[in-house]
């Protein structure tokens, strides 16, 4: 595997064909919607035609998924590209480890460092972005830990079941 898809404890692999099963698990788990912007669940046909399409290139699609294998090569989480602007050099990235057993391990920091090299060295990003409602205590100590630095808040941004929520823009220089 390329050594830029690996970093400490983790690799980060491609999707395949096999892991619409996961995708339905983690995609239609309501607890963790509100940080994915969904609304609506998920069916096996819908998620079956996204890995189709995932197939495709990054330049073609602006996005990439990769799943994040712990040490023993099972699924942890994924990280996405998304809004990939190749004239910009940039792009937003966002991040799942979904089961809370596997969560306080460092394999979102471990993914983020592989991550920001894959798009540095392989892909030529200059920057990524990140944006996190100000109550996800957890995944800015990731960020901030993995080398992005607050550079914005949008207020009242979020609008959740219980009020509003600020969002924080956080942002790492690669190059």
């Amino acid at each position: 595997m390329n050594k830029q898809l690996k970093y400490g404890r983790i690799s980060l692999r491609p999707l395949e064909p096999g892991d619409i099963d996961l995708l339905y698990k983690w995609e239609n788990n309501i607890e963790i919607w509100e940080v994915s912007n969904t609304k609506t669940p998920f069916s096996k046909h819908i998620l079956a035609q996204y890995l189709v399409e995932a197939a495709k290139d990054i330049y073609e699609t602006k996005q990439l998924r990769l799943i994040i294998q712990n040490e023993k090569l099972e699924a942890v989480g994924a990280v996405d590209i998304f809004d990939f602007e190749p004239y910009h050099q940039r792009a937003g990235v966002g991040i799942l480890i979904h089961d809370e057993a596997d969560r306080n391990k460092g394999y979102a920091a471990d993914a983020l460092q592989a991550l920001s090299a894959y798009a540095l060295e392989i892909i030529g990003l200059k920057q990524l972005y990140a944006n996190i409602t100000a109550d996800n205590t957890k995944s800015i100590h990731v960020f901030v830990k993995s080398g992005f630095v607050q550079c914005g808040v949008k207020k009242d941004w979020i609008k959740t079941l219980s009020g509003w929520k600020d969002e924080i823009l956080f942002q790492k220089i690669l190059a």
